[in-house]
This record gives structure tokens, sequence and C-alpha cells, in this order.
């Protein structure tokens, strides 16, 4: 089963991650992604945005969980290297895998809701990077990371 075909949107039509807005309203039924409950708010390879509440993502201090950070920045970064990998390679089975996350954690999200801004700093034909800012409700900083993806196209079968 491929991740496109795990996806269900909101609407009940499946999510179009070519079409405007991309996977926006989809949901991941038994992903990480529907544990920690994000939800793609905005999605283009160059800014991708997804949000997550603190609730159920919380480290035994009470805090928002650095790995909860650190999937949310991933996944915002890998969606937007997803639509891109795409973009670039019509009609090709082409799809982004992550190569390399850095995670700085510089606040403590503590209640509500953390959105992660996805931001492209590169996009080529082989890789994609992109920065992640991870913001609470009050729009104080919670953690920056930056994401490398790359590029894969699945061979054809004969």
């Amino acid at each position: 089963m491929t991740h496109l075909d795990q996806t269900t949107h909101a609407h009940g039509a499946s999510p179009d991650p070519l079409a405007h807005g991309g996977w926006v309203g989809a949901h991941w039924p038994g992903t990480l992604m529907e544990a920690t409950g994000m939800e793609v708010l905005e999605h283009t390879a160059a800014r991708t945005v997804i949000s997550m509440p603190i609730d159920g993502n919380r480290q035994s201090a009470g805090i928002l969980h650095g790995g909860a950070s650190a999937a949310l920045a991933e996944t915002a970064a890998s969606f937007a290297a997803q639509i891109h990998a795409r973009e670039t390679n019509p009609g090709k089975p082409a799809f982004a895998v992550g190569t390399e996350l850095n995670a700085s954690h510089i606040g403590a999200g503590r209640e509500g809701t953390v959105t992660a801004t996805a931001t492209a700093v590169h996009l080529g034909r082989s890789s994609t990077v992109h920065t992640v800012e991870i913001r609470d409700e009050a729009d104080r900083l919670i953690s920056v990371a930056r994401v490398t993806n790359r590029i894969l196209v699945r061979p054809r079968h004969k």
C-alpha cells in the first residue's frame, strides 16, 4: 500500500497532491500523523503548514515532547518535498525520502496547538532542503529545523 493509498480526504474524495492545496484536509489512518493529531493547513512545494495539538504529545515534564516537534518538522518538509518530486517528474512514480533532520528546541510548548511552517531553501532535481519553524498559538518560536529530502523515481516494471 502506498502513502497515497492510505490517505482519505475529509470530504470523502481522494486527495490530489498535485492539485491546489494538495493534502489539505486529508487523514492518514494508522500513521504517526493520525496518532499525533497533525492537520495539513497549506501544502505546496515552496511552503507547507501543518498543525499539531500539544495535548497527547507531551513529555513527562508536561511540555511538548522534542520528538513530537521533530516528527512535525519532518512531516511538513517531507510533504513539501513529495509535491516537488511529483511536479518535477510528471508521469513518473517519483517520491521523496528524508535523509537529514536537524532540530533545535528553543521554547517550551505548554498549551494549545503548535504550527510548523516548512519553507523551501532548495528545490532541486534530486534533493530538497526546507527550514521549518514551529510556533505556538502566541507566535512564540518553539523549534527550528532543517530537513533534507532525496527525490527518487521508482523504476518501471516491464
